[in-house]
């Protein structure tokens, strides 16, 4: 039998087999197995939908993920960060952006992933930051279950702190958006940057901004100055990303 080869669109293709380079799963379909997951990722695809292709089962994927996908998985991210700080040496001061990454599968549900018992996702938390039009990996949390949004995010400030990095901006996920994770932020002279998409915003803003969380007493809420500002002011009716801007006044 032939296996196929990775999605071939240039790019994808060269991206796919540098990806096959590091994935190194053992066993007997191991290569097969990594080209599964690779053709899946790329193509945002499911594991069941790629896996016949390379003549494996999903359950067979899903085998071998489960016993040895930690271990690999590490290996291919340790490897996108010493790739990160190659690119980024000499540079000393970057912009991070922190982004929940949800990988999911049909099947039999794996313990101890994600917030719960058990499921059929792996939860991640990735801090990244672009240079030179590339996105480029710094740090790496999976989520495990009791573990709080503010200990994912303090993770991974200081993996990248360690770096020898001097963050100047944090994009923040969605997901993040907490009183814990901005009480733990405001230790530091971070401007917090929340983009929204196509919200329009037709007056900008900027003044004393405090949470309103109802899980947390008075004395625990954030106070901050908040920015509001969009790329509206040019053309009114043009459809703009807006920003939302803090700094701790703590």
């Amino acid at each position: 039998m032939v296996t196929p080869v990775l999605p071939h669109q240039n790019n994808i293709q060269q991206i796919g087999y540098k990806l096959l380079s590091m994935l190194n799963f053992k066993g007997k379909k191991g290569e097969e197995v990594a080209r599964t997951l690779i053709s899946a990722c790329l193509w945002n695809d499911s594991v069941e939908s790629k896996s016949r292709a390379y003549g494996v089962s999903p359950q067979t994927v899903r085998n071998y993920v489960e016993k040895q996908g930690v271990e690999v998985i590490e290996k291919l991210l340790e490897s996108a960060r010493k790739i990160s700080l190659k690119v980024l040496k000499g540079v000393k001061e970057i912009d991070v952006s922190i982004d929940w990454t949800t990988k999911t599968w049909y099947g039999r549900p794996v313990g101890g992933l994600g917030s719960s018992e058990e499921g059929n996702s792996w939860n991640y938390a990735t801090a990244t930051t672009k240079f030179n039009g590339k996105v480029l990996l710094l740090a790496f949390v999976t989520q495990v279950k009791g573990m709080t949004k503010e200990e994912i995010v303090k993770a991974l400030v200081e993996q990248v702190v360690a770096m020898g990095f001097k963050i100047r901006l944090i994009t923040l996920d969605a997901g993040f958006y907490t009183v814990d994770v901005l009480n733990f932020i405001s230790q530091f002279k971070y401007i917090v940057a929340v983009p929204v998409g196509d919200v329009k915003v037709y007056e900008e803003f900027d003044g004393e901004y405090e949470t309103n969380s109802k899980r947390h007493r008075r004395d625990e809420q954030v106070k901050f100055r908040l920015l509001v500002y969009s790329k509206e002011k040019v053309r009114r009716k043009r459809k703009g990303a807006t920003s939302y801007s803090c700094g701790s006044k703590r």
